[in-house]
Order: C-alpha cells, then sequence, then structure tokens
C-alpha cells in the first residue's frame, strides 16, 4: 500500500481538522478522554504480539524487554491515567489573602490545545505512547510523530492508531527530515521532542518562532559511581541490567560510565566479566538476549569509538563486532583516560568505560565538571557519601543502589536538566505538562473597600498598608485613624 505525501498542504489541512476538533470543545470533556484512553490501552493489550515483531524487526529487541520496558510500561501508565483522570481534571482550590477578601480561589487545568509529539526510536512504542497518554488525558489533540529510524514500530502505530483513536484529534505522520520539517513549521501549542541535543536545538529553533512552550528529551552521559562497600555481586547485575539489558546500551538513561577507585576498579571489573558471562554466554554475538545496533551509521559510530588509539589497549573484556548483522558484544574499558573520544560523546551502545581515582569523593568533581547528565547513579551503603550525592549532583534523576528503575516509577518526574533537557512527564507529570494551570479567582460584591480608589489619601495609604501587611492590629489602628 502506497503511502500518502505529506506536503505543505497536507499540513495546512492537518492543522485546521486539528483546530476545528480542539475549538468543537468535545476533547475537554471527560467522556472524551477516558473513552481515548481506553482505546489507546486496548492497543497494548490486544496487540502483544505485533508490537514484539516490529520491535524486533526495527533493533532485534529480546522479546522480555518488548513486554516488561515498553508494553507493560504503556498499560501501567494508562491505567493510572484512567484511574486518576477525575481527580486530575478537579479545579484545586487554593487560598486567598486579606487583601482580597471575601474571595476564592482555583488552579484550573486546561488543555494547551493542539500538540506536536516527536519520538525517538530506541522504545518507538514507549515513547511515543507514554506523551501521547498525558496529552490526551489532558484534553489536547495530538500529532504524533515517530522515529524513521524505527519503520516496522511507526507503521504499527500508524495502523492502530487509525483504527481505535479519534483521527479527528489524533493523528499520526510518518516520514523522515522533509515531513518533520514541514511539521516544525506550523504553529502548535506544546512540542514534545525526545532524542538528541543537536535536533533537539533545532525543534527548539523552530518552536520560539511561535513563541511555543517545549519539553526536551534528551540525554548525556549518565555517570555510575561505585563505591568499595557493596555488595558487589548484586550491585554488578544491577550495573548490566541497566546497560546492556535495556537495549544493549540503547537507551538515554542506560549507565555511560564507571567512576571507582583504584584499588577497587580491577575487583569490579573481573566482576562484571564474569557475570556477562553466565548472562550472555561465551559468545555474546549470538545471544537472543541483546539487541542489535539500530543501523549501520550507529554501528560505525561505536566502532570508531572503539577503535580509538587512546582507548583500543583500554579493552579488558568483549570488543567483538559483527558488521553484517549489526553487532558488538558487551565491552568493557578500564582506566579510560578523560580525553579520549568514549569519553566526549554519549556512548548509546554496549560499550562501558571505567575512570579511576584515588578516592570516591573526587568522582563528584568529574561528574559536575561535565554537562548534566539525563542520570546518575551511586552504588554506596555510606550514609553520608549519599547525602553528598544528593546535594551536589545535578542531573535529571539520581538512583542509589540500582540503575534506571527510576524510570517505572509514576511519583517521579522523568525529565533533565541543562544539555539533558528540559521539562518532564509521567503519571500526573504528563497530565500537568499538557496542561496550562489556569489561575481564576471568585469575588462578590460584598466588602468593597473605598480605600482602594481615588482620591488617594494618606489614611487610605495607611488603610492598605495595614491590609497588605496582614496585621490586624495596624488594621484597627488605621480604621481609627490612628498612626
Amino acid at each position: 500500500m502506497t503511502k500518502e505525501i505529506f506536503d505543505g498542504e497536507s499540513a495546512r489541512l492537518t492543522m485546521k481538522e486539528l483546530r476545528e476538533t480542539y475549538s468543537s470543545g468535545k476533547t475537554r470533556t471527560y467522556e472524551w478522554r477516558i473513552s481515548q484512553l481506553n482505546n489507546l490501552l486496548k492497543i497494548a493489550e490486544f496487540h502483544e504480539k505485533e508490537i514484539v515483531e516490529a520491535l524486533r524487526s526495527d533493533i532485534s529487541k529480546p522479546e522480555f524487554e518488548s513486554f516488561v520496558h515498553e508494553i507493560c510500561l504503556i498499560k501501567i501508565s494508562c491505567k493510572l491515567a484512567i484511574k486518576e483522570l477525575k481527580r486530575w481534571m478537579k479545579p484545586e482550590k487554593v487560598s486567598t489573602t486579606l487583601v482580597t477578601f471575601p474571595s476564592s480561589a482555583e488552579i484550573v487545568a486546561e488543555p494547551f490545545g493542539v500538540v506536536l509529539i516527536i519520538s525517538a526510536w530506541n522504545y518507538p512504542f514507549l515513547l511515543s505512547l507514554d506523551p501521547v497518554i498525558g496529552a490526551i488525558a489532558a484534553g489536547n489533540t495530538v500529532v504524533l510523530k515517530p522515529s524513521e529510524v524505527s519503520p516496522a514500530t511507526s507503521s504499527l502505530l500508524t495502523k492502530y492508531i487509525g483504527e481505535y483513536m479519534d483521527s479527528s484529534a489524533v493523528k499520526v505522520i510518518e516520514g523522515a527530515i522533509p515531513e518533520t520539517s514541514l511539521l516544525l513549521e506550523q504553529k502548535w501549542d506544546k512540542i514534545l521532542y525526545t532524542g538528541n541535543s543537536k535536533v533537539g536545538r533545532i525543534v527548539l529553533a523552530a518552536a520560539v518562532k511561535h513563541l511555543t512552550p517545549v519539553v526536551l528529551e534528551l540525554g548525556g552521559k549518565s555517570p555510575i559511581i561505585v563505591d568499595s562497600d557493596i555488595d558487589l555481586k548484586i550491585a554488578v547485575k544491577r550495573i548490566i541490567s541497566g546497560k546492556w539489558g535495556c537495549n544493549n546500551g540503547q537507551a538515554c538513561i542506560s549507565p555511560d560510565y564507571i567512576i571507582t577507585t583504584k584499588d577497587f576498579a580491577p575487583k569490579l571489573a573481573e566482576s562484571l566479566k564474569l557475570q556477562l558471562l553466565k548472562f550472555y554466554g561465551e559468545e555474546p554475538l549470538k545471544s537472543d538476549d541483546l539487541s542489535r545496533i539500530v543501523n549501520s551509521n550507529h554501528f560505525n559510530r561505536l566502532i570508531k569509538l572503539l577503535d580509538d588509539d587512546k582507548v583500543s589497549d583500554k579493552i579488558v573484556h568483549g570488543g567483538q563486532r559483527d558488521i553484517q548483522n549489526l553487532k558488538i558484544a558487551p565491552t568493557i574499558l578500564l582506566d579510560v583516560p578523560e580525553d579520549s573520544l568514549i569519553m566526549n560523546e554519549e556512548i548509546f551502545g554496549p560499550l562501558l568505560a571505567i575512570l579511576t581515582v584515588d578516592h570516591v569523593e573526587e568522582s563528584f568533581n568529574i561528574i559536575n565538571s561535565r554537562p548534566k547528565p539525563l542520570a546518575a547513579y551511586l552504588f554506596t551503603n555510606n550514609k553520608k557519601l549519599k547525602e553528598k550525592f544528593v546535594s551536589e549532583v545535578s542531573a535529571g534523576g539520581l538512583l542509589i543502589n540500582d540503575t534506571t528503575l527510576h524510570l517505572t516509577v509514576p511519583t517521579l518526574p522523568f525529565g533533565g536538566v541543562g544539555e539533558s533537557g528540559m521539562g518532564g512527564y509521567h503519571g500526573k507529570f504528563s497530565f500537568d505538562t499538557f496542561s496550562h494551570k489556569k489561575a481564576v479567582m471568585y469575588r462578590s460584591y460584598l466588602g468593597d473597600a473605598s480605600e482602594r480608589y481615588p482620591p488617594y489619601t494618606t489614611r487610605k495609604l495607611g488603610f492598605l498598608k495595614a491590609v497588605m501587611n496582614g496585621s490586624f492590629l495596624d488594621i484597627f489602628r488605621a480604621i481609627l485613624g490612628w498612626s
């Protein structure tokens, strides 16, 4: 079947339909929102097999990871929104001041309007639909632009969103750079982009022309500090799970490098090697439990990092590659210099560098001298080190004694800071991200104070000062004319 061409006229007509749908008011109703969320949930519940097959086609993602990291998380997110929607939509009552007495006030969450979501290729099902859940729950009309780098999942989303969702309010636009550029030329009420910082800057520049608010979910080099007073066996399993068990390192919150002491590094590296052998065998390139590298461009980029003269002799485990099947074995590099290529760009693959320091506290200076990462991890039993980590390390999210799991907690916001992004979502934070918090105050015609109106006098000024200071004694004195 030939796909429809998306050109300038198509973009104009798409925006016109979405604006008309939003203006009709139907997306603001609880009934519409809940019906669309239920329909979206059906996609995840009724088509697990097709989703797994699409993810396998795009990136050879293991079925286990497809279900646990993508399908299951979408189900949880959708069910939470369905359960909590009425409460989220309810205006939040807030207190007022003596200046406005008598009065009442509330914060009303209203949808932004027409929003654009541009998703990424590494978790193409999760990162497409999770923001859509928030946008629909908040009452917006939505355009989803899936990544062209994951074509099977993009096609699947187009098919099932078209079948299950209200096509006048929720649309999928497939394509590559030309289609994305056309979309970015339109006036949106909010944009959420997930991907790399280079494209993030392009999205932000396009949004500035229309003063459109933007959420950028980017990435960065997420570090792990490993202290020596830990349960090494459990720590190593959790590091491997967060690195190679998350799309073979192709995840925005995947651990990028480890910092540990010179004395402890050999023991840590040896433990990682032994556990990797248990998990993925003597021939990891043949393992069905590891995703492949998404395409030849990313494969060649990773090989360039691996073959850099400054680190080529630092490989203590792995390093095997299969260019035909786009696979690279889990690889550990020990005592990597900070000026190497691998330490100066996000790895986003199955390579894990280990930096060494004399004292574990020196790790904080290394992390803080670099752009703020999307995530940072610490393994320790030292209470003071935990407190120092939380107070001194700035990152999108922190996790102590594990990796990546904070992403699954809907009561925590997920987002970056600085170079790793701006804004956040997940759970109620998704609803808030796609809602404008409108301030509303109510007053009656009672209690109208003549002191606020001209002609202004010293007595009136004294009374208003007393009111604004909130002192009942001063108000009483002002009423009596006492200075």
